[in-house]
C-alpha cells in the first residue's frame, strides 16, 4: 500500500499527520531547489489560515478531513510545479461539493510570475490593477509600456477598471503588453466553475483574480522554462543546419516553440528541460487520441468536456485545452492503464 493509500484509510489522522506520513511522496516530485521539509511546513501552516467553527477547526482543516484524497492531490500539483502551498501562489481553497468541503488547488499569479522567472528570459514582470480614480495611458504602436498614475493620498481609488502586465526581458526589449477590461474579467470568472461561491477565490481575492488573469494572458507570450530551453536549442540548430527545426518541429506547433507546451502550468516537475528531455517529445498521434475517446466512453464518460476534465485530472496537466495536445507518452500510458484494467 502506498503512502497516500495509507494515508486515506487512516481516517481519524489529522490534516497535518496526512501532510507529514506523505513527505517522502511529496520529495520525488518537488524541483531541486525546494526542500521537502520546508514544503511540508507551509502545508501544515496553510491549514491554520481562515475562519474557524465551533470546535476550533478552521474550513481548512474541515475540507482536508473530509476528502483526504483530493487534499493531498492539490498538494502533489502544488509539489509538482515548486510553488508555495496556502499563499498567492498556490492557493488552498474549501469548496462545497455535494453539501461538503473539498479543498481546491488554484496556481495563483504569483505562481505563474514565479515559474516565468525561472526560465531566465525575463529580469522583471509588472502586473497591476487599475482602479476607475486611477489615470492609466496606453496606446498599441504608440506607447512602448502603460503610463499609470495613481493619486497615493486619495481615501478611494474606485471600484476595479482595468488590469495589465508585461516583462521587460533579459535583453532590455519589453514583452507583449496585455491589458484586459472589466468585460473580459467577467467572461474569464463565467467560465471558472464555482466563481461565485462563498469561498472562491474570486469572491475572496478579486483583485489578485484580476492580476491572475492578465498574468495568465501573458505566460502565452514570455518564454516558460521548457520553451525558453527549446528557443535556445532551435538557434543552435539553426546554425548547424538550415531547416532542421521545421523537421524537428510540427508546422502546425511552430509558434508554441514544439509539440509539449501549452503554458505555464506543462513545465515539468516546476524545473527548467533540457535538451536531452526536449529531443524525445512527440505528439499523441491520431490513432492514439481515437483509441483513447473509445475507452473513455466504454468506461461511461460520453461527454467530450468530462471527457478532456478527467484525462486533464489524470495526468495532472492542468490547462491541457484539449486531447489532442498530450504527448505520446501520456497518451500510451492512459491506454496501457486501460487495458490493464481490462485485463
Amino acid at each position: 500500500m502506498t503512502t497516500l493509500q495509507n494515508a486515506v484509510a487512516k481516517r481519524d489522522d489529522s490534516p497535518r499527520g496526512m501532510i507529514a506520513a506523505y513527505q517522502s511522496d511529496f520529495q520525488t516530485v518537488l524541483p531541486s531547489h525546494v526542500k521537502p521539509e520546508t514544503f511540508v511546513r507551509l502545508a501544515q501552516g496553510a491549514l491554520k489560515k481562515g475562519r474557524k467553527d465551533r470546535s476550533g477547526r478552521t474550513d481548512l482543516e474541515i475540507a482536508a478531513s473530509n476528502n483526504p484524497s483530493v487534499f493531498m492531490a492539490a498538494l502533489l500539483d502544488a509539489a509538482r510545479l515548486g510553488l508555495e502551498p496556502g499563499t498567492e501562489q498556490f492557493y488552498l481553497t474549501p469548496r462545497k461539493v455535494k453539501g461538503q468541503l473539498e479543498i481546491l488547488g488554484v496556481v495563483g499569479y504569483q505562481g505563474i510570475i514565479e515559474l516565468m522567472y525561472r526560465a531566465g528570459a525575463i529580469s522583471s514582470v509588472v502586473a497591476e490593477v487599475v482602479y476607475t480614480n486611477d489615470s492609466f495611458r496606453y496606446q498599441p504602436g504608440r506607447d512602448e509600456i502603460p503610463n499609470h498614475e495613481i493619486d497615493w493620498d486619495a481615501d478611494d481609488r474606485g471600484t476595479l477598471r482595468l488590469v495589465y502586465a508585461y516583462a521587460r526581458m533579459k535583453d532590455g526589449s519589453f514583452s507583449k503588453v496585455v491589458v484586459m477590461n472589466k468585460a473580459d474579467i467577467d467572461r474569464i470568472k463565467k467560465s471558472s466553475q464555482g466563481s461565485s461561491g462563498e469561498y472562491s477565490p474570486w469572491t475572496q481575492h478579486e483583485a489578485a483574480m484580476w492580476l491572475k488573469s492578465a498574468v495568465r494572458q501573458l505566460s502565452k507570450w514570455v518564454p516558460t522554462s521548457a520553451e525558453y530551453v527549446r528557443e535556445q536549442l532551435r538557434a543552435v540548430r539553426d546554425v548547424k543546419s538550415e531547416g532542421a527545426v521545421r523537421d524537428w518541429i510540427r508546422d502546425e506547433r511552430m509558434n508554441g516553440y514544439g509539440a509539449d507546451e501549452r503554458g505555464i502550468s506543462d513545465i515539468l516537475d516546476g524545473e527548467i528541460v533540457t535538451p536531452d528531455a526536449i529531443d524525445g517529445v512527440q505528439l499523441a498521434t491520431d490513432q492514439q487520441i481515437t483509441a483513447l475517446v473509445a475507452a473513455i466512453e466504454a468506461d461511461g464518460v460520453t461527454d467530450p468536456a468530462a471527457q478532456l476534465k478527467w484525462v486533464a485530472d489524470t495526468v495532472k496537466q492542468l490547462d491541457l485545452e484539449k486531447l489532442e495536445d498530450l504527448t505520446n507518452d501520456q497518451a500510451q500510458w492512459l491506454l496501457d492503464g486501460f487495458a490493464g484494467g481490462a485485463a
